[in-house]
């Protein structure tokens, strides 16, 4: 069965000097549940907008994402933050975790947005990725690595049906990174959710059987703003 099925979707941006870069233009994609796909791409190539609107952080131009029967381009800003949270779990490159908050305390915010806070699952997830003991540490006092793990957890939280992980290892060492994705993918298969990994790592790359070239499925020449 189709978890996420995306059809005609386009977005353009609109430069300093006026001219419009299409930096979307998939016509097609399709991603089965319990699914794990990466696509692969350089800097640039439009990996992150694709992500942003799959997730409903974007709005597209044109277009359809349909995700567990719901179009996701068709629903009102609240309700795609109610589906973003009951549905997906976004990993994010630089982690984006909350400075101020307890390892423990991100990932009950990010239970919070969804079903509700579940303080025993939230401490089983932070144990499974081997923070058991690091529950009341905040991210500063956390290596690169624990971080993204904290990150992982909290991406799990709400039992997602789709995690979408946006270079989640770029800024990570060889080691760290390997635990990492080794943590999604199997955090993934445990929790019955699809995955949709975006890199240009082909180390990453080379641990999926499932590869896509982004040029294959974005129909443009465009390039893509890129993220700081």
């Amino acid at each position: 069965m189709q978890l996420l099925d995306i059809s005609q979707l386009k977005k353009t941006f609109v430069a300093p000097d006026g001219s419009k870069h299409t930096v979307i233009n998939v016509q097609s994609f399709r991603l089965a549940e319990r699914a794990q796909v990466a696509l692969a791409g350089e800097s640039g190539c439009g990996k992150t907008t694709l992500l942003h609107l799959i997730a409903g952080i974007l709005k597209p131009d044109e277009g359809c994402v349909m995700i567990a029967g719901q179009e996701m381009s068709a629903l009102s800003e609240a309700q795609r933050d109610r589906l973003r949270a009951t549905t997906i779990g976004y990993i994010f490159q630089t982690f984006n975790l909350l400075q101020g908050y307890t390892c423990l305390e991100n990932v009950l915010l990010g239970m919070s947005f969804g079903p509700g806070a579940d303080r025993v699952f939230a401490r089983e997830l932070l144990e499974r990725v081997g923070l058991g003991n690091h529950l009341r540490h905040y991210p500063r006092q956390l290596s690169s690595g624990q971080q993204q793990r904290v990150a992982v957890a909290r991406a799990l939280a709400n039992r997602p049906k789709l995690v979408l992980a946006d270079e989640p290892t770029g800024n990570l060492d060889h080691k760290n990174a390997t635990e990492a994705l080794s943590l999604i993918r199997t955090g993934c298969q445990e929790n019955g959710a699809a995955l949709l990994l975006v890199s240009h790592d082909r180390e990453v790359l080379g641990q999926f059987e499932t590869v896509q070239a982004m040029e294959q499925i974005n129909q443009t020449d465009a390039t893509e703003e890129k993220k700081a």
